[in-house]
């Protein structure tokens, strides 16, 4: 496929690649499996009509939709970001178990002040100068453009007690909702983990045969304009290798602390880059 000079694109994509696994599992290989595979698609199923009836459900789209109550707004004011740990449930609210697999699902929220939605809008579609790439992400190209989105290239590294390379490529796809709102998802549509990257012998690694740090991402995100600025909200749902349960409750706070750090590095990067426009904003406060 055919690759682009970098156009407008949306590259704030949530990289939790948990390499705190690295710790106990070494370079040893991991496969992806058809009943791992399986799983993860009734979870992002499950998760995607939670997420439709949420919006059905005229719950006020976002600024209603934040925990914490007043709180949480002035921490979020204050320029704070929130993370929380999420989880999906089926059906008849029990959990949805991923053989040979892990799920990590975040959200987190930012208060951009001072702008307009179409402010955020415009910045996350518009060409990033080199020094506003989030650390995370070593390349960017748009692969096509699309009337409601575009397909996109990005080269990933993570730096977390080992450091993890990826080729990856996404779908990302905005919608306009009306004139205070907006929502975008992210579906990377094929990740390789990349051996010897940066050097002559990079290459790589057989896609779902390698040493599962990242399978698979979603990224699901929210804008909603009101009194005195646009508030963000990104929900990351990734797919690794099950942590082994003799270290789980040694690893599993490292893979924590990187999530939270992956996101919190995401939505103020985000922020950082968004400038006002010509106006200010003037939507109803809805609380």
């Amino acid at each position: 496929m055919k690759r682009t000079a970098r156009r407008p694109m949306h590259t704030t994509v949530v990289i939790t690649v948990f390499a705190a696994f690295a710790a106990t599992t070494g370079a040893y290989a991991a496969e992806l499996t058809s009943q791992t595979v399986e799983a993860w698609t009734t979870y992002i199923e499950a998760t995607e009509q939670r997420r439709r009836t949420d919006r059905g459900a005229n719950r006020g789209f976002l600024v209603e939709d934040v925990g914490g109550g007043t709180r949480a707004w002035e921490s979020l004011r204050r320029g704070e970001v929130l993370v929380s740990e999420m989880e999906t449930r089926d059906s008849t609210d029990g959990g949805i178990d991923i053989p040979q697999g892990a799920v990590h699902h975040w959200r987190g929220h930012i208060f951009i002040p001072d702008v307009l939605l179409d402010d955020v809008l415009r910045d996350v579609n518009r060409p990033l100068t080199h020094h506003e790439l989030q650390e995370d992400v070593l390349e960017s190209r748009v692969l096509e453009q699309l009337a409601d989105g575009s397909k996109v290239f990005l080269k990933l590294r993570r730096k977390k007690f080992v450091t993890v390379h990826y080729n990856t490529e996404h779908d990302v796809r905005f919608t306009r909702h009306d004139a205070l709102r907006a929502s975008s998802q992210s579906v990377a549509t094929r990740i390789a983990e990349l051996r010897d990257a940066d050097t002559p012998m990079e290459e790589e690694r057989p896609i779902g045969h390698d040493r599962g740090f990242l399978w698979r991402l979603n990224s699901y995100w929210r804008y909603e304009e009101m009194d005195g600025g646009v508030l963000v909200e990104c929900e990351s749902v990734s797919l690794s290798r099950s942590i082994p349960a003799v270290v789980r409750w040694m690893v599993k706070p490292l893979v924590h602390s990187a999530a939270r750090e992956s996101m919190e590095r995401t939505l103020t990067s985000l922020r950082d880059r968004v400038r006002p426009g010509d106006g200010r904003p003037t939507a109803t406060p809805r609380r």
